[in-house]
């Protein structure tokens, strides 16, 4: 088993025997998705499928939370606040704005990237380098601001 994916398992553990149904629900939630991944799409589950599945479980709460707020369901979006914030501390520490600055313009010298038909050199340089550190949209968003 992968660390974090003993990890996640242990405080399911933790929480059942706290009684923390919030927190059960959600860790019930993402131990289902990396189920998935390992058994339908026939994938080792390594840290990095993990933090992967996090990411995914992370943006479609974003996107729902987003909808309720706008469709004022206040109580529906704080429940998906609540459950972004737990599994946020699944994923590695997120790179500062300088960081991802620095990274960006590090990819764009290294591929020689010059436009913006570049940007998939530039893209594939980052992803391994950002995974789980930083937001792929948002990193999208600024790489397309420096290239043009």
């Amino acid at each position: 088993m992968t660390d974090l994916k003993t990890r996640i398992t242990e405080d399911v553990k933790t929480a059942m025997k706290a009684g923390d149904k919030a927190r059960v629900s959600t860790l019930r939630m993402l131990t289902a998705e990396m189920k998935q991944r390992e058994v339908v799409d026939a994938v080792e589950l390594t840290d990095a499928v993990v933090i992967s599945a996090i990411e995914k479980m992370v943006k479609q709460r974003r996107d729902s939370e987003a909808q309720y707020r706008s469709g004022n369901r206040p109580e529906l979006a704080d429940k998906e606040a609540q459950e972004i914030a737990l599994l946020l501390a699944y994923l590695p520490q997120q790179l500062t704005a300088a960081e991802v600055d620095a990274l960006i313009a590090q990819a764009i010298a290294e591929t020689g990237a010059a436009g913006g038909k570049d940007m998939g050199k530039v893209m594939a340089w980052l992803k391994p380098k950002v995974a789980g550190k930083a937001d792929m949209g948002k990193l999208s968003g600024l790489i397309k601001g420096k290239l043009g």
